[in-house]
Formats: structure tokens, sequence, C-alpha cells
């Protein structure tokens, strides 16, 4: 398994040995309810929604919507419009650019206000808000109690993500704080060299060159190494989605680049690392990678760990 080696290696991405030029987790959209109460008054504030390739976002409103008075600004972009009395559902296909603006208006049946709701569809090339609730009315004291609980369970994986990081950082440097920290755990760490088995989906930023998967007691890291397509523009990673076949996404913890991938530039190395709290992550998952504003990604398919 090539211990000794990728021991080392992981021993120095976990603990930040080098220049980490991008290292911060990827964004949480999606993960909760989104909850958008509409004014009565002609005024609406336009509120942006995140949306993705390939991912559903379900809006839910408490009137009747008319499906004739639905309008989709670059429909064609989208693989699923499905209208129904009460809900719409939408999935973006690839033909919809990282960073893209659409607007989406909807018009109620009964005649009431506001007659109409816009909202701008703003896509991500890996998040998306996958539950979009839309009241005209006064909501119910429930809805607003499951507001709260919601609202509680998210701060206490908030308060729980601080406590490991707190301890992580009170934690020694070296092999000392991976032993420390149980990422090891007694089971060393387990390395696959991937490269023949990983696909590149076209369109690039920058172009595969090697990747490894690694394997801990408790993470997971994928070592890709990047060389430049000839953009004069410099590239550098900014966030990561691991995601399986049946959208299951890993908890990606920071992600790590040597340097800029940039044309005349030696190759630069990518490290994303994970959550695995038990073996079952295994794959194949999809690795994709974006850079500061999300419009110039790299994505990598059938990526597998030991």
């Amino acid at each position: 398994m090539h211990h000794s080696v990728s021991a080392v290696l992981l021993f120095l991405l976990l603990t930040g040995g080098g220049t980490a030029l991008a290292q911060s987790p990827s964004s949480t959209v999606g993960l909760s309810i989104r909850r958008i109460e509409l004014v009565s008054d002609d005024v609406q504030p336009v509120v942006e929604v995140a949306v993705s390739p390939g991912l559903s976002t379900m809006f839910l409103f408490d009137s009747e919507v008319s499906r004739e008075g639905l309008t989709l600004e670059g429909r064609e972009r989208f693989a699923m419009v499905d209208a129904g009395l009460t809900t719409l559902r939408l999935i973006p296909s690839e033909k919809i650019s990282a960073g893209e603006r659409l607007k989406l208006t909807v018009r109620f049946q009964d005649g009431a206000a506001p007659a109409s709701a816009t909202f701008v569809l703003v896509s991500h090339p890996a998040r998306s808000e996958a539950h979009v609730e839309v009241y005209r009315r006064k909501r119910s004291v429930e809805n607003y109690q499951e507001e709260v609980r919601q609202a509680r369970i998210e701060a206490e994986k908030c308060r729980e993500e601080n406590e490991r990081l707190r301890a992580e950082r009170s934690a020694p440097d070296g092999l000392t704080g991976l032993i420390s920290t149980e990422v090891l755990s007694g089971r060393g760490v387990e390395f696959r060299d991937v490269t023949k088995d990983v696909t590149q989906g076209p369109g690039g930023a920058a172009a595969k060159h090697y990747a490894n998967a690694y394997r801990a007691a408790r993470r997971v890291a994928v070592e890709v190494i990047l060389v430049s397509r000839g953009d004069d523009q410099p590239w550098t990673a900014k966030g990561a989605t691991l995601r399986g076949k049946a959208n299951e996404e890993l908890k990606v913890l920071q992600v790590w680049q040597s340097g800029p991938v940039a044309p005349g530039s030696t190759v630069q190395r990518v490290v994303v690392e994970a959550e695995a709290a038990s073996e079952s992550p295994q794959g194949p998952f999809t690795l994709k990678l974006w850079d500061a504003d999300g419009r110039r990604t790299v994505t990598l398919g059938n990526v597998t760990f030991p």
C-alpha cells in the first residue's frame, strides 16, 4: 500500500506544509430549506436562488401558480422544467454557464397581491438550493416553529464544526498531530494511483497530469497534478465537491493548491481533503474544482479511494 511514502505526503498536506494558495471548505448552499416571504406591495425585491447543472431545485408555493404565466429566461439551458399547480422543479443542463444569471417569473392565479414573483437563478458549478418555499400569505405558527427547529440543528452543526477546528488547531504539528487527532488511528495511510481510471470533462480550465487517492481512518484525499491548457489567465482552485453516483456528497474540509496553473509554469498540485466517517466512501466520485468566481472549472470523474 506504499504506507511509508503516502503517509509522509499526507502528513505534509494535512498539516499545511508548503504555500497554500487556496485552503477553504466549499460552500454549504443547498443543505437546508430556503424560505422566501413575498410582500404585498408592487415593489418586490429580486431574490437570487443558486442552481447547478444536473442538480434539482424545487420551488414550493403556498398559492396556485399559472403554468401559462411562467417565464424562464434561457429555457433551452434546462434539462427539466416541470411546473405544477403549486410546485416548480428545475434541473439545469450542462449548457448553462457558471455564474450565468437567468430570470424566472411566476404568476399567481387568484389575482391577489402580489400577482407575481421574480427570481434570479444564479448558476454555480456544483452547488444548488434544493428546496425553496415561497409564501404569499401569513405563515403558520407551526411553520415558524419548524424553521426554528432547523435553525437549531444548523447551529448545532456549526458548534460541532467549531469544536473540531479548535481541537485541530490546538493539536501539535507533524505526525504527532495526525496521531492526536486520530486521523491515522493505527491504520496509517492507504494510497492508490488512479491516473488511468480518472476521466476529465471537456473544456476544463486545466488538464489532468496525474491523480492519486488517499485514505486514513477518518479522512480521504485526492491529489491532482494539473498542467496549463495554454490559457493566459492563471487558475487557482477555491472550492470543490466530491459527489457520488447517487448524488451523495462527501464533506470537503479543505482545498490546497501549490501554485497557480499558468502557461510556462511547472505542474501544480491540488489536494482536496474530505471526511470519511466509515469505509463506505470508495466511489466512484466526481471531483469538481472551481476558481474564485466559479466560472472556470475542472471536472474529474471516476475517482475511487482505497
